[in-house]
């Protein structure tokens, strides 16, 4: 059963660092907390919902306890003033707001896309907290310098070029999030509206841009399973190949799937929960059923 709350109060800001509680950030909007066992904490991506975690949800709740939160400005979560979506922000907000659930155990993390870059962060800075890092469609940009294919190098650059566009033209944004929309199968899997474009925006330059991600994951030391669709515009090769030669990080393809967690992805995600990859696997590929 989906449990009641309190209407999401703004803040009025991240405040400062206290040497005794961490950072003040706000306690998020729990939109889903339901079953009983072992703990799954999904989080959502950018310009999106807990809505993303809609055909996740049922496949997991008989068996554990699911917790789905609503980022910082997204959903019914709070969206102070002053905050700037830094990666740092998101990851204190929620820290926040999982402190504040009782957790017992050390549970399952779940993120997608945006969400995957501040589930990395999480598990880096919490290592006793959680038993196991799931990345869905991680967005991982590397620094062009850093890629050796002149091709490779040009498409990194050319997806860095789109989000500084996306962030920089709003109507062009929102139009183009209203067109996807449509092809998403949960309501507020995807929206760019008046309320979240300061969320999306900034999101967008400084967690995604000027992400840390393949540094945080350095510093994990639990099992890595990364997942993600053959289909995905906003996969980048190359970025994805340095995320599965990293130690004990173990990849999953699911053949045909985009960017969006539909039944068969939310199928894999839900196998993955259940039975962690040991970190040497080979990569495996989910072949569409012909």
């Amino acid at each position: 059963m989906q449990i009641p709350h309190a209407p999401a109060r703004d803040t009025g800001g991240m405040g400062i660092l206290d040497a005794f509680f961490g950072p003040k950030a706000p306690t998020l909007h729990v939109a889903v907390d339901e079953g009983v066992g072992h703990p799954v904490i999904l989080l959502h991506g950018l310009a999106s919902t807990s809505a993303t975690w809609d055909m996740v949800v049922p496949r997991l709740r008989d068996n554990h306890r699911v917790i789905s939160i609503d980022l910082l400005g997204f959903g019914q979560s709070p969206a102070p003033a002053r905050a700037t979506y830094t990666l740092e922000e998101h990851v204190a907000s929620v820290e926040r707001t999982l402190r504040s659930l009782g957790i017992r155990g050390r549970a399952t993390l779940v993120g997608h896309s945006l969400g995957s870059l501040i589930a990395a962060r999480y598990a880096a800075r919490n290592p006793s907290l959680l038993s196991h890092l799931i990345l869905v469609s991680p967005p991982i940009y590397l620094p062009g310098e850093a890629v050796l294919d002149p091709l490779e190098r040009f498409q990194m650059e050319a997806y860095k070029k789109l989000h500084s566009y996306m962030r920089t033209n709003r109507t062009f944004t929102e139009a183009a999030a209203r067109a996807a929309s449509l092809l998403v199968p949960m309501k507020g899997g995807i929206e760019v509206t008046e309320k979240n474009w300061r969320a999306v925006s900034l999101s967008l330059e400084h967690c995604i841009e000027k992400q840390t991600a393949v540094t945080d994951l350095a510093q994990v030391r639990i099992p890595v399973d990364a997942i993600w669709g053959t289909r995905d515009p906003f996969m980048a090769p190359a970025g994805l190949r340095l995320v599965e030669r990293m130690r004990g990080v173990a990849s999953t393809k699911v053949d045909g799937a985009d960017h969006v967690i539909r039944e068969k992805f939310a199928e894999e995600i839900a196998r993955l929960v259940d039975n962690p990859s040991p970190p040497t696997t080979p990569i495996r590929v989910v072949k569409e059923k012909a």
